[in-house]
């Protein structure tokens, strides 16, 4: 049990140091990678609380697809960020006045948590299950949510083709294959049989 303390903590200050630091770095690309490193920590608390599917889905969808390739949108286009974060003054007040709020929600959750703890113990806990989180998760997914699961990958597959055919652009001075042209062509348009006289070639 205090093992399991210490490595809550340990994650919990890196992970929130991690967060800190994406907001106070500069360079966009360190940014990044410190977000990188807080997702992973965020992975090591997910691991702790038994919930090792988000853990994984953390780590391989946002850090292995998302993060990488924002990493090498950022490396390739060279985005100016100074200009970015020109207009930062202008909206000040609105954020620190959504932080104001979070902090108070979070302080009043805190103190009730330390004021009154038979509150949280009054709260049902989950039934222990013989197999794991994963399992069950999949169990619901594929089973009872299944038809839902496959509406919401058929809404991402047309989201996916409608942004590629948004942004697709021809261009017509590039030439392009043209399979029903190859297919149809005849063997007059193909082959031309030229006579060359013996001891003359061609011009």
């Amino acid at each position: 049990m205090i093992l399991q303390a210490l490595f809550f903590y340990l994650f919990a200050i890196l992970c929130v140091g991690a967060a800190f630091m994406v907001m106070a770095v500069k360079n966009p690309v360190h940014a990044v990678l410190f977000l990188i490193f807080a997702f992973f920590n965020a992975a090591g608390l997910f691991v702790l609380l038994g919930a090792e599917f988000l853990a994984m889905i953390l780590v391989v969808v946002y850090v292995g697809a998302v993060l990488v390739l924002f990493l090498f949108v950022v490396m390739m286009l060279d985005v100016d960020f100074a200009e970015l974060r020109a207009g930062f003054l202008k909206y000040l007040p609105i954020g620190a006045t959504i932080g104001l709020l979070l902090l108070v929600e979070l302080v009043l959750i805190v103190g009730a948590w330390v004021t009154a703890p038979e509150i949280a113990a009054q709260s049902p806990t989950p039934p222990l299950a013989q197999v794991s989180n994963t399992a069950a998760l999949g169990a619901i997914l594929y089973t009872r949510y299944v038809y839902l699961f496959e509406a919401a990958g058929l809404i991402l597959l047309v989201a996916m083709v409608g942004a590629i055919v948004l942004t697709l652009q021809h261009r017509r001075d590039v030439k392009r294959q043209s399979v029903a042209a190859q297919v149809g062509r005849t063997r007059e348009e193909g082959v031309e049989l030229v006579h060359v006289e013996s001891g003359r070639g061609l011009r």
